[in-house]
């Protein structure tokens, strides 16, 4: 359905029925819409364009007017005193019980102000999403994020637009403070990929015998390694790792919002929390964090899980390995959040003591801006602009981001050059960070290659987009 002549395009009046937005526009409420006397928005000319966002609540307003039988809803930011509720209903969704108060305390730090929305039918929330601003890291820089987690619908308000309604106003919200890409980890792989978010990061799983397994004698080696307990970990870590280098693409700046979920996974789940930081010449560049379990591991005696784990250097790593494989009376490690290229194979002795478990997807990537989020990362290929291609995105939630892109060595730019490759938003997400081969896409129907010559410009797109190592993310949220 398309919005009658003035919205979407002319801004609206301000009426009682209508909220002003972030940057002094009027712009109606999906409830506000609804109340005018004829059901419709009340639209008249003006001079003032109106943001993007105009376009996505019309939309809003569009799927209630089509269904007279739908309940009256609005979006709108929470305030301090509705957070608890909307975790509450985030971990109903999750088919989880309330947290007591003791457990709300540690969970409420978790929540950054202005940044969780709700959505309410008849003054009832129904919905709930909330973000977290950060900073990824992604070739030759670093762009702004918005960290997307606690997103939940009602179990009786599911199937009917209100995670639509909740993704379109997060996205709104993100282009007009400058964010322009969001990122989240899938609790389903089905469900995000309609709203433009694509895997950018996958991450490695695997299982290591810990009395086969030994490091190499010729490994590098250089300090030692030191246990903490989770109370001085968290005092600890959390300079730890903004202190080491965050050259690999997906890497995430992690705020203080982002350490009680750390904290909150190790004292809510089974065993006995350790921290292992490697201290090399030049001070702590490497940790390990892990848990012991002795309950349901089958024959073995106890196992260790290795959850989070970076290290700056070569020595660093084999280092925090030499300390994992000495501790006593555990017969199986289990690893999760690796990065694909991680060489721990390659490190010991057995190389058949290691086997991968699992490869699984890991950070999804949604480029609110596709503009300014291509032109915040850097491209490799000739700087003449021989590798230049010509991609047009296609990108139905977002439409001010559908277009043709002229991607060089130079940066990107809008262009009424003919396409060569054609692809939706969540597949140019997919590549934003390099972890995937623009061919293998392309074989599979994800691209569409309009240029007669096919090969030269997967080439050019691929010499463009490639990085030299996966892209990882590794912190979960």
């Amino acid at each position: 359905m398309h919005p009658p002549r003035g919205v979407g395009r002319r801004a609206l009046r301000q009426c009682r029925h209508c909220q002003r937005g972030r940057g002094g526009e009027a712009v109606h409420s999906v409830r506000g819409a609804l109340r005018h006397g004829d059901g419709t928005p009340r639209q008249v000319r003006s001079k003032t364009r109106l943001p993007w966002a105009a376009e996505i609540q019309w939309r809003a307003v569009s799927r209630l007017r089509d269904d007279p039988g739908m309940t009256d809803r609005s979006i709108r930011t929470l305030d301090a005193t509705e957070i608890r509720s909307a975790h509450t209903l985030f971990f109903a969704a999750l088919h989880e019980p309330p947290l007591n108060d003791e457990k709300w305390e540690r969970a409420k730090r978790i929540y950054q102000e202005d940044r969780t929305l709700g959505a309410f039918e008849n003054d009832t929330m129904v919905g709930t999403a909330m973000s977290i601003d950060t900073t990824l890291t992604v070739p030759g820089g670093t762009v702004p994020m918005a960290a997307v987690s606690g997103v939940g619908v009602r179990a009786d308000r599911t199937r009917r637009g209100v995670l639509t309604d909740l993704m379109t106003t997060q996205f709104t919200d993100c282009a007009e403070r400058g964010v322009p890409v969001a990122g989240l980890h899938a609790s389903e792989a089905v469900i995000y990929g309609r709203f433009g978010y694509g895997i950018a990061t996958q991450q490695r799983s695997r299982r290591v015998r810990r009395h086969r397994a030994e490091v190499r004698s010729n490994a590098p080696t250089d300090g030692e390694v030191e246990l903490y307990a989770l109370d001085a970990a968290l005092t600890m870590l959390p300079d730890v790792y903004a202190h080491l280098p965050r050259s690999r693409p997906g890497r995430l700046d992690r705020t203080r919002h982002f350490w009680p979920m750390w904290e909150d996974h190790y004292r809510t789940e089974p065993g006995l929390m350790r921290l292992a930081v490697h201290h090399g010449s030049d001070g702590p560049d490497g940790y390990a964090s892990y848990r012991v379990v002795t309950d349901n591991v089958g024959d073995d005696v106890a196992v260790m899980l290795v959850e989070d784990m970076a290290a700056a250097t070569p020595a660093a790593y084999a280092d925090l390995w030499r300390a994992l494989l000495r501790v006593d009376l555990v017969t199986r490690i289990e690893t999760r959040w690796e990065p694909l290229d991680a060489p721990l194979d390659a490190l010991l002795t057995d190389y058949r003591a290691v086997t991968t478990v699992a490869v699984n997807d890991d950070l999804w990537l949604r480029l609110v801006d596709v503009p300014a989020a291509l032109n915040a990362r850097s491209y490799t290929g000739d700087s003449t602009g021989a590798d230049a291609v010509v991609i047009e995105v296609s990108d139905p939630l977002l439409k001010r981001n559908s277009g043709r892109y002229r991607l060089s060595a130079s940066g990107c730019e809008p262009t009424s050059e003919p396409a060569q490759l054609a692809l939706d938003v969540d597949t140019l997400g997919m590549l934003y960070l390099g972890g995937w081969r623009v061919a293998e896409l392309a074989a599979v129907g994800r691209i569409d290659v309009t240029a007669t010559a096919a090969d030269e410009a997967l080439g050019a797109a691929h010499r463009l987009l490639v990085t030299d190592r996966p892209p990882w993310c590794g912190t979960p949220f």
